[in-house]
């Protein structure tokens, strides 16, 4: 039987301390980190991770603001919000909620961050850092998964065969590059894949994010295999599920994250972390000039 990785406890002790540093902060008079969140229309899965993003600001006691605009704001407009918010030394962490609105250019708006301020990891400046392993911001899903493996000792993995199913730019590609860097010998799968069972099933770490209930099955899975399930979908019955089919694999794993409670909280958790990292970057910055 597999052991279940709780992302929910992982993202409670990273935050547990993020607000021991903020309190300090607050003793000291220091100014406090702040992050901006920029929602446009009223997407009911994006206003729910916004709402979850400001519950975390305050309670750790982070500054946070949330600037909502019509679906119907211009690309200029929201260009010249970035653009302030870039400008603004009150301000730490930016991140705009995808999706954008069709007639918006989401490529044109991500590039427009500070990549100094890009907490998301998105901008292609941090993108490139990564290939390069270099200081950046790194996309905070693919930073929470890594951090769950670390949580079960995997922080070296050498020798270790790592199966991505998905090749998205927030997930897929970067959780990809981050494994290749701990030494992990990596293939990535997606929907033009052949055979896809036959490489899944050799998979000492095998992490799933293509956004289909159930897709993965036990016979998907290698004995003893690590499965890191990063969908979060509907079911037929209205219920939360992954990606995995979390009763027919657990049996066959070492570990596995459930869905929920599972790589959810963790995203949020590396959120306010960038955020910290950002602040604690820029006011480093002042005190040398």
């Amino acid at each position: 039987m597999g052991k279940i990785i709780y992302g929910n406890e992982v993202a409670k002790t990273v935050k547990d301390d993020l607000k021991k540093d903020l309190d300090r902060l607050k003793k000291e008079g220091k100014r406090l980190p702040k992050l901006v969140v920029v929602l446009v229309g009223n997407n009911v899965a994006s206003v729910s991770y916004v709402t979850g993003k400001e519950k975390a600001c305050r309670e750790i006691g982070m500054e946070n603001e949330l600037l909502r605009f019509e679906e119907s704001i211009r690309e200029e407009k929201l260009l010249e919000v970035v653009e302030n918010l870039n400008k603004d030394d009150s301000v730490d962490g930016i991140l705009v909620q995808l999706p954008l609105p069709k007639h918006i250019d989401e490529s044109k708006v991500l590039q427009a961050i500070d990549p100094e301020k890009d907490v998301d990891g998105f901008h292609p400046v941090n993108v490139g850092k990564l290939l390069l392993q270099e200081d950046g911001f790194l996309s905070c899903t693919p930073k929470g998964i890594l951090r769950l493996l670390e949580s079960i000792g995997m922080s070296d993995l050498s020798g270790k065969k790592a199966v991505v199913i998905g090749r998205s730019n927030i997930v897929g590609k970067p959780v990809a590059q981050l494994l290749l860097n701990k030494h992990a010998t990596v293939t990535i799968c997606h929907s033009r894949t052949e055979h896809i069972e036959e490489i899944t099933s050799q998979a000492d770490i095998l992490i799933v994010s293509v956004g289909s209930p159930r897709l993965v099955k036990a016979n998907w899975i290698k004995e003893g295999a690590i499965v890191i399930d990063v969908g979060i979908n509907r079911d037929e019955h209205n219920k939360l599920c992954g990606d995995v089919d979390f009763q027919e694999v657990e049996p066959k794993t070492s570990y596995i994250t459930p869905v929920p409670k599972g790589v959810g909280p963790m995203t949020i958790a590396m959120l306010l972390e960038n955020t910290w990292e950002s602040y604690y970057k820029r006011e480093g910055k002042k005190q040398e000039m």
